[in-house]
């Protein structure tokens, strides 16, 4: 059976984004908001959570997505935030799905 991920993306103080994967939303957000996250926070602090996804399909396909939200440009990111539904349009043959946001 495989886990499930969260795909994420956080603001930053310097109103830039950073996207990410894990399997336990809350200690994540911790972890970069006391600077023990990724290298990108701990020279950009976390200012909050914005858009929250999770998959059932492993870490493999969570990967896929992290690596397609990576790689989309500000404004899409920032539409993506807008309306966190329409990640369908860019991976409409994976399980993926809004989560709430209440960590």
């Amino acid at each position: 059976m495989n886990q499930k991920y969260y795909i994420y993306i956080l603001r930053c103080s310097d109103n830039t984004l950073y996207t990410g994967i894990t399997t336990d939303i809350k200690r994540r957000v911790k972890e970069h908001q006391s600077k023990k996250g990724a290298k990108y926070t701990k020279s950009h602090s976390v200012q909050m959570l914005e858009a929250l996804w999770k998959t059932n399909s492993g870490r493999s396909v969570a990967s896929k997505i992290e690596y397609k939200l990576k790689h989309l440009t500000k404004t899409d990111k920032e539409n993506l935030i807008k309306a966190p539904e329409s990640i369908i349009s860019y991976f409409d043959d994976i399980d993926i799905t809004v989560a709430e946001l209440n960590i």
